[in-house]
């Protein structure tokens, strides 16, 4: 399937011709250094929010993306194409010993460009745990409130007013049956033309993602954009931050092109997600003498079953996702059993055939199936509990970051429960057969058989299907300098000059999709850094 929108203004595309300063470093020759106020790696959910905030109060911003620049008229609803062109590693990103995806964007606009729109604000009993367990300050429901709603004004993260697609109706019809909770999920849209492709790049502008909100607003106000770029190196001498050292990327995505491209700044914003960011303090060996920089990184591991039913679901079809239940999420408190959130799972062709798994005429049988098909996905909220100490991350040999994510007996029981809420939720719905994603599954065409099997399996990397696309930590922020990288202000704890706002530095996973967490709390810190950061008076004339 391709879909050709006509008539849509590409903005950022036009402002480009128009003069914006956006360069691709891969077609750079040579090597060049430049200066700014403040230079900013990653244009996610962090740095789009920091460079809006630091441009608007007068400082000279520098933008570095490794990933392309691709806007509205290149979004085409192709899988292939957006999974290769719009994802980290090509959407080929694992843990380290492969048991685990995980789903990232590298493009300009970062995760925000593919994301599938659901924003939540941080539950307050994970606010409360940062503060009580984690010693961060200023992060109390009452501190972030008007963060969060300051950040929903201006993306316009408001309830989805259109009916759920059958995909989601399922979830709603599954728990209302049940007598479990359920609820409407915010998204971040304007105009949306509920099309269902958000995972592939919106092609009528109608996320309010940070490709055409917070950089945009930046390169108006003087902003420079460097994509294909990949930040190699925090540079600093002595206890300050003085740079970042650059690399221009081939389009291959993968191999340098030799150009270098070294950023003088008075200040470096790291705000390149949960592995990258570890990765990138790693490979600049910057000072680390508690060994806390990639440690304590979460995922919120995914598993998911698929339902068949007599009706029409086309979960491809419509918003992704508009319903969730978070009946299982807090039941126990935030350090009780691993809570999850329960959330519907859109399959497009490619994506539903690399999950269902299977070969051969099976396989093809329950492609054809796929318009019948109902996907329901688990977040489980990692990182509450000793038992659940999350991931590390490493560097391989090529220098290249990867996370090492260790399956414990409190996962393997999150996994378990969340099986079995989620397939009898599918049967109350009236489920013709349900499948869970685990090795050996079958279709199962009654809850109690399917009950039975789930609460029998072993659950194992490599047999239990997991992935992730909420990569989180990393770089946990906290005032104990032996627990933690940056300070409850964002500021790297053993340089001067040194920020890293976004979601790494959460010192547990939110247990909610968190992008609108990150909007809120960086707007808080850039706020705070740019009051410190005056912009310099301009240099006096030569001659």
């Amino acid at each position: 399937m391709t879909i050709e929108v006509k008539g849509i203004h590409d903005f950022f595309a036009e402002g480009v011709e128009k003069g914006w300063k956006a360069q691709n470093l891969g077609q750079q020759t040579g090597n060049a250094t430049i200066e700014c106020d403040v230079v900013i790696v990653g244009t996610g959910a962090g740095g789009g929010t920091a460079a809006e905030i630091l441009t608007q109060a007068g400082l000279d911003v520098v933008l570095i993306e490794e990933g392309p620049l691709r806007t509205s008229r290149d979004f085409k609803a192709q899988e292939f194409q957006a999974y290769h062109d719009l994802y980290q590693e090509g959407a080929g990103r694992t843990s380290k010993d492969g048991s685990m995806t995980i789903l990232q964007g590298r493009a300009v606009g970062g995760s925000t460009t593919i994301n599938w729109t659901s924003s939540f604000r941080t539950p307050p009993l994970t606010l409360r745990h940062w503060s009580d367990v984690h010693g961060v300050k200023g992060v109390a429901e009452a501190d972030m409130a008007p963060w969060f709603e300051r950040a929903e004004q201006r993306l316009n993260i408001t309830p989805w007013e259109v009916a759920p697609n059958p995909n989601n109706t399922l979830l709603k019809a599954g728990c209302e049956k049940l007598g479990w909770s359920w609820h409407g999920i915010p998204r971040n849209v304007v105009g949306c033309w509920n099309l269902g492709y958000c995972g592939m790049g919106c092609p009528v502008n109608a996320k309010q993602s940070m490709l055409v909100t917070t950089i945009p607003e930046a390169l108006r106000k003087g902003a420079r954009l460097y994509h294909r770029a990949r930040a190699e190196k925090v540079l600093f001498e002595g206890k300050r931050v003085t740079g970042v050292l650059v690399s221009g990327m081939k389009e291959d995505g993968v191999h340098t092109s030799g150009a270098t491209l070294a950023v003088m700044a008075r200040h470096v914003v790291v705000a390149g997600g949960g592995i990258n960011n570890p990765g990138l303090l790693l490979r600049s060996k910057v000072p680390d003498p508690h060994g806390t920089i990639g440690k304590r990184t979460f995922l919120h591991p995914v598993n998911g079953v698929f339902a068949q039913f007599a009706e029409d679901v086309l979960p491809w079809s419509g918003a992704p996702q508009s319903t969730y239940s978070d009946h299982f999420q807090w039941k126990d408190g935030a350090t009780g059993p691993m809570g999850f959130k329960l959330e519907a799972l859109p399959l497009h062709p490619a994506l539903a055939s690399s999950l269902m798994e299977g070969y051969g005429a099976q396989h093809a049988e329950e492609m054809r199936q796929l318009r019948h098909t109902n996907g329901l996905l688990a977040l489980l909220r990692d990182g509450f509990t000793e038992d659940s100490p999350g991931g590390t991350v490493s560097l391989r040999d090529d220098g290249t970051p990867t996370v090492d994510y260790p399956l414990t007996d409190a996962l393997r029981d999150g996994f378990r429960r969340a099986f079995l809420a989620m397939a009898e939720i599918q049967f109350a719905a009236g489920a013709l057969r349900v499948k869970p994603r685990q090795l050996g599954a079958t279709w199962y065409a009654s809850w109690a058989e399917c009950q039975a099997a789930i609460n029998s399996y072993p659950i194992e990397k490599f047999r239990t299907g997991m992935g992730s696309a909420h990569v989180m930590g990393g770089c946990a922020m906290g005032e104990d300098v032996k627990r933690s990288v940056v300070n409850s202000a964002g500021h790297f704890h053993h340089l001067e000059g040194l920020s890293i706002l976004d979601g790494s530095i959460f010192p547990t996973s939110i247990g909610a999709n968190p992008q609108l967490s990150i909007y809120g709390l960086v707007g808080r810190l850039a706020t705070q850094l740019a009051s410190q950061l005056k912009p310099l008076p301009p240099k006096p004339a030569v001659g």
